[in-house]
């Protein structure tokens, strides 16, 4: 397992450490959890049931909710479809850590409040963003990626304000009932632009993916976000595109990447 020593804040663009395994590491971003996706979700249990136990270690590069309110939705005494379905997936990923597998989880734009509670009850280490680190003799550096559209400049506006320390105490102080209302309000709003065919998103742009190479000092990059899974070969290095999870449509998608010691292969579900 990786050395849980070598994550903290000041490793953001420091190498961090070797991780000397033999098993392979699985990294998945943007599955958009939650109780509207069954097939997506079991194929998630699958994931974690029988794929990962495999692994060395699991890397959730963000958005594996589809939206987090706050850590009091593992409150048992909350009676909410939302709370239910958020504490049986964390139940389920805290199996990994009874079974010897490391779960590292970066924040993604649309779960970027998931906090120390859950970190812990789901048996998870929080991993910053960019996060750079040593497998297998590489060397990468990790990212959600919404951090790399800087072409959208009113997304980067807000989520600058959506993770200001003050704005999201000032939306944690709101009653949970008024949080998750507005959670689901995010939800349909995204489902009705995802069946209309419209996409706000926009891809990385060349300059912020070369910037983050050299400032990371690393080859090889690997993210999400963007829903476009794919290899690219820039002039820095080699930047790997995670795909999304989407099993609850006519053409389900899905996959992950393994790293181990003969390189990076991207796999179906």
């Amino acid at each position: 397992m990786i050395d849980t020593k070598s994550f903290g804040r000041e490793s953001k663009h420091e190498a961090a450490g070797s991780a000397h395994v033999a098993r392979p590491l699985f990294f998945i971003s943007d599955l958009h959890l939650s109780e509207a996706i069954p097939k997506t979700v079991a194929a998630f249990e699958h994931f974690i049931e029988v794929t990962a136990s495999e692994a060395d270690s699991v890397f959730i590069l963000g958005d594996l909710f589809e939206f987090w309110v706050g850590d009091d939705v593992l409150d048992p005494a909350v009676d909410h479809e939302r709370a239910r379905f958020a504490r049986r997936m964390t139940k389920l990923m805290h199996t990994l850590s009874e079974r010897g597998i490391g779960l590292y989880v970066m924040h993604g734009n649309r779960d970027f409040l998931l906090g120390k509670r859950f970190m812990r009850e789901a048996g998870a280490m929080l991993l910053p963003d960019p996060y750079a680190m040593t497998a297998f003799g590489t060397r990468i550096v990790l990212a959600h990626g919404d951090a790399l559209c800087t072409a959208d400049r009113a997304y980067q506006y807000f989520r600058r304000f959506a993770r200001n320390s003050y704005a999201q105490r000032a939306f944690l102080a709101l009653p949970l009932g008024a949080r998750l209302a507005i959670g689901e309000r995010m939800r349909s709003k995204s489902e009705g632009a995802r069946m209309n065919g419209v996409s706000a998103k926009y891809d990385v742009t060349r300059k912020a993916v070369s910037e983050l190479f050299i400032r990371s000092r690393t080859h090889t990059l690997i993210h999400g976000h963007t829903h476009r899974p794919a290899m690219h070969r820039e002039v820095e290095g080699v930047r790997w595109v995670l795909p999304d999870w989407e099993l609850d449509i006519d053409a389900p998608r899905g996959g992950y990447l393994r790293l181990d010691a003969g390189g990076v292969r991207a796999l179906p579900l």
